[in-house]
């Protein structure tokens, strides 16, 4: 695998913008594990098929949609809609440099607890977090806070859910814990160990489900009409001006690609289709299975022939 480095959006521009790397096509890896597969999977494929010189980039997704707009990459393996929402307006609906893959996989967002979470603390709803006296049973440390995960830091979602716990008000009774989602399973892992409490922020596709038993937290119904979200890069007060104590709406994760980039790659990138069920097998052989993602990558092209094939005809 070629080296992935990790830069900063004034670093990865200059750099590319210099034309220091020769690579045909540079693909942005954000932080999550389906996409380092899936960002594997695309690499393998363009480069075996169409002879082109591919790397991986590590980057958030404000630096590898800013750096598609430029041509210093050409590929997000899986944007999530509606989170990305204010990018994919920027970039594909407003400036048209930006296209993306119509085959959207479908995903959902919420909070769980474990099964044993749940009989021992009773909570059913997201909302009963606001009452200190639930929170007092997710509190570990005993600092008088509960602790919930909301994801890691550069996740979109991240944001939402800040939003989230201020419009149910469980921001005033639990720490809203950001951290690498590796370590926060491990936390999961943990406290299943352990018969503790936890809750967190889950979602499919994903391999936490086949992992442990949870329970989904109740909320109310999605309402667009009442959805009032803004990320950092739209409002400089997007938190306190923001509202969304409901759940979230179905999610779609969609390939996007620089809409100037090499034709034949396009072609290829706007054929890609993927199930929830892929993702989260692949999502499963590199945490669970501790695969390289490479090493898998290439092993599911192989044995997935006629699926890739349907993408370069």
């Amino acid at each position: 695998m070629k080296r992935l480095a990790t830069w900063t959006t004034g670093a990865l521009l200059a750099t590319f913008g210099t034309g220091a790397l020769a690579a045909d096509v540079v693909i942005g890896v954000p932080n999550w594990p389906s996409v380092r597969v899936t960002a594997n999977v695309l690499k393998i494929v363009l480069e075996d098929n169409l002879g082109l010189d591919v790397e991986l980039q590590n980057g958030s997704n404000p630096i590898v949609f800013e750096a598609m707009d430029s041509g210093a990459m050409q590929v997000h393996p899986e944007v999530w809609l509606p989170n990305q929402a204010n990018l994919h307006n920027t970039f594909v609906k407003e400036k048209g440099t930006v296209a993306m893959n119509p085959n959207g996989i479908p995903a959902d967002q919420a909070m769980c607890v474990t099964k044993g979470t749940a009989e021992r603390t009773g909570i059913k709803a997201l909302s009963e977090l606001s009452d200190p006296d639930m929170a007092a049973n997710f509190d570990s440390d005993g600092d008088g806070m509960g602790e919930i995960w909301i994801g890691a830091a550069g996740w979109a979602s991240t944001n939402v859910e800040k939003i989230r716990a201020k419009s149910y008000g469980y921001d005033q009774t639990m720490t809203l814990k950001e951290m690498d989602e590796t370590l926060a399973l491990a936390e999961v892992d943990a406290a299943t160990d352990q018969n503790t409490n936890v809750v967190f922020f889950c979602y499919t596709p994903h391999h936490m489900f086949q992992l442990y038993d949870l329970v989904q937290l109740e909320e109310p119904p999605h309402d667009p009409a009442k959805w009032n979200v803004a990320q950092p890069t739209d409002d400089p007060n997007w938190l306190e001006n923001s509202s969304a104590a409901m759940a979230w709406d179905k999610a779609y994760l969609h390939i996007h690609y620089q809409a100037a980039m090499d034709e034949s790659a396009a072609a290829v990138l706007s054929k890609v289709n993927l199930t929830s069920d892929q993702v989260s097998a692949m999502v499963y052989a590199l945490i669970v299975d501790e695969m390289d993602a490479e090493v898998f990558a290439r092993k599911w092209v192989e044995e997935n022939a006629d699926q890739v094939d349907s993408w370069l005809n």
